[in-house]
């Protein structure tokens, strides 16, 4: 998977309506697969359509609908010898055959508290299915077992028609993000407002974005082989600059005073409408995939930060350290250093570079 293609119109429209589309793909995987059943005549038919609902139902993310297969087939067959070798038992000794049932559902209700869970819990349900044949009956027992892999294997087919990608669904997410943060930016210090806008409404939801993305992470890793780590330093960013943002309005407004004369400084102005910029170009950025604008994004980026350090010296050397000015321009270099990052690190997961010092960049912001 290319992973900074365009995410096109048809791409926008599906993934905005992703439920919808979760919902049109099970019908019609349901509706196909009862067709090949009744056609074939399969014997105990119920099983592939049961399995197919439990695969394809909780999750829709490729990457999740993989692994999940994976474990379904695996418990499935661990399952089927277990249920198997109960019914051979069963022939011999019925008791013999309970204490097996035991310790096979000992292991796996041991198991369903570890890593795979989902795998743990199938070997009991298979167990349970191919036992409920009946005594003796290797036949139903095998056809069932079978049934089960073959429900497995049309929902990995069914849901790699179109696949829904988490990592699509991240980087339309953090866009959105990223203009929220622009418009919220916006709002607190724009020139036109005589006093502070009351946005905890919309910061709320912001955050509620952010906090929604952490879902995304684990399949998103998997679908694109790209660290966990790179999502989780990249996440840190994001709730870093929401903060950065806030307390830079909070200086902004915190007397009339320094307000005008913070509204008047033309570098000052410069960098809010560079930061600006950048979060409008960073959404486009992950819209549209990497075109080379991120290096023009640093190149200005880092001017900013020199010219607000630069006034920093300045404002020491004429001992105009009125606090909140001070605080204003400390914490806008902050929210420059912050955006370079954040492009830096979108660049290396969208051209699955190898971000080993993921966490030191972080750090930095």
């Amino acid at each position: 998977m290319r992973l900074d293609k365009k995410i096109s119109p048809l791409d926008n429209v599906i993934y905005r309506n992703y439920r919808i589309t979760h919902a049109l793909r099970i019908a019609l995987a349901f509706i196909l697969t009862f067709l090949i059943v009744r056609l074939t005549e399969i014997p105990e038919g119920t099983w592939p359509l049961i399995t197919l609902v439990v695969v394809m139902g909780p999750i829709s993310f490729w990457g999740n609908v993989v692994q999940r297969v994976l474990e379904r087939i695996t418990g499935t067959v661990l399952g089927s010898v277990s249920g198997l070798i109960a019914l051979w038992l069963e022939l011999y000794s019925f008791p013999v055959m309970l204490v097996w049932c035991g310790i096979v559902m000992f292991v796996s209700g041991y198991l369903t508290l570890g890593k795979r869970p989902y795998m743990a819990l199938l070997i009991g349900i298979t167990l349970a299915v191919v036992c409920g044949a009946g005594p003796g009956d290797m036949k139903m027992a095998l056809w069932r077992s079978g049934d089960v892999i073959f429900g497995s294997l049309l929902a990995l087919l069914f849901a790699s028609i179109y696949p829904q990608r988490a990592f699509i669904h991240w980087r339309m997410q953090m866009a959105d993000y990223l203009m929220s943060l622009n418009k919220l930016y916006s709002a607190w210090l724009s020139p036109n407002m005589l006093e502070r806008p009351h946005l905890h409404g919309k910061m709320k939801s912001t955050m509620g974005q952010m906090v929604k993305m952490r879902s995304l992470f684990a399949p998103a890793s998997k679908e694109s082989h790209v660290p966990r780590e790179a999502f989780d330093a990249i996440q840190t960013l994001s709730r870093n600059l929401l903060c950065t943002l806030e307390l830079l309005a909070d200086a902004y407004w915190s007397s009339r005073e320094s307000h005008y004369l913070m509204l008047n400084a033309r570098t000052l102005r410069s960098a809010q409408l560079l930061m600006l910029s950048t979060l409008e170009k960073l959404s486009l950025m992950l819209l549209n995939g990497t075109r080379g604008d991120e290096l023009k994004i640093n190149h200005e980026l880092n001017e900013s930060a020199e010219e607000l350090k630069a006034l920093l010296v300045e404002m020491n050397a004429a001992n105009h350290l009125e606090a909140q000015v001070y605080g204003y321009v400390w914490l806008s270099t902050q929210v420059a250093e912050q955006l370079r990052s954040m492009g830096d690190l979108i660049t290396m997961v969208m051209q699955k570079e190898e971000a080993q010092n993921i966490s030191g960049k972080t750090s930095k912001a």
